[in-house]
This record gives C-alpha cells, sequence and structure tokens, in this order.
C-alpha cells in the first residue's frame, strides 16, 4: 500500500503530517517496533526539504510518500523543488567545530535511524528504507 501528501513548505506543517502519517503507518504494521526511527527521520527530511529545499518559502510545495511493503518494512521519499545538494560534502556534526553547533545533524540522524538512503534529482529528493 502506497499514500502520499502534498503541502505548503511551512515548518508548522510538520508535525502534522508527520503524525498523520505515523497513525497509518501504525495501524497498517509497517515498520513495527521501529516508529521511533521512522519518525524523527521523516521529521528530519521534511524540514531539510522546507528551511533548506524550499527556502522557507510557504508558496513552494513539499513532497512526501509512504509506501508499506508486503514483508512489513517502509519505503518514504521527501522530494522539495529545491537546488539539491552533495550530502557527501556535508561535514560530520560528530568532529571539529561541527560537536558544538546547533544545527546539522539531520542527514546525520537520517542516516543512523534509516536502514537504507538514497538521494536522487541532486539530493532534492531522499529515499528512506526501514526494514
Amino acid at each position: 500500500m502506497q499514500f502520499e501528501i502534498i503541502f505548503d513548505a511551512e515548518v508548522r506543517a510538520i508535525s502534522p503530517v508527520v503524525d498523520g502519517l505515523m497513525k497509518i503507518v501504525t495501524d497498517m504494521g509497517c515498520a513495527a517496533g521501529k516508529e521511533y526511527e521512522v519518525e524523527t527521520a521523516l521529521r528530519e527530511a521534511l524540514a531539510n526539504a522546507i528551511v533548506h529545499g524550499c527556502g522557507g518559502d510557504r508558496s513552494k510545495k513539499v513532497q512526501c510518500s509512504v509506501a508499506c511493503e508486503e514483508d512489513g518494512g517502509m519505503r518514504i521519499v521527501v522530494r522539495d523543488p529545491g537546488p539539491g545538494f552533495d550530502p557527501d560534502l556535508l561535514p560530520s556534526p560528530t568532529s571539529g567545530e561541527q560537536i558544538y553547533s546547533d544545527r546539522g545533524r539531520g542527514v546525520y540522524l537520517i542516516n543512523r535511524l534509516m536502514d537504507e538512503v538514497r538521494y536522487e534529482r541532486g539530493g532534492a529528493e531522499i529515499h528512506m528504507w526501514k526494514y
């Protein structure tokens, strides 16, 4: 089963979108027992799409699709209209001056929490899997 939502790029939309998607995911039994990891990664991906991909421009749209697989796993795709980025060029938040920064941990967390992560469209689209 797959479902999709498109919404205005507003930070205040993150919680309602995530809460709604997580209710569906939980009810369907997707990634059972791993809801915390999925929810945290989803929040980070949506925040990155809104803040960085859309530049906080509320007239732009963020698209999120979630698919529950027959084996109980799930795939999440978040797309934004931005120019993208190269995740390999992001500094590690676990070393140097980045340790003291209050930003720059979203991609790191997503990669730690999800089983597989892939960036497409030059980084304007993130695909995340939890098995």
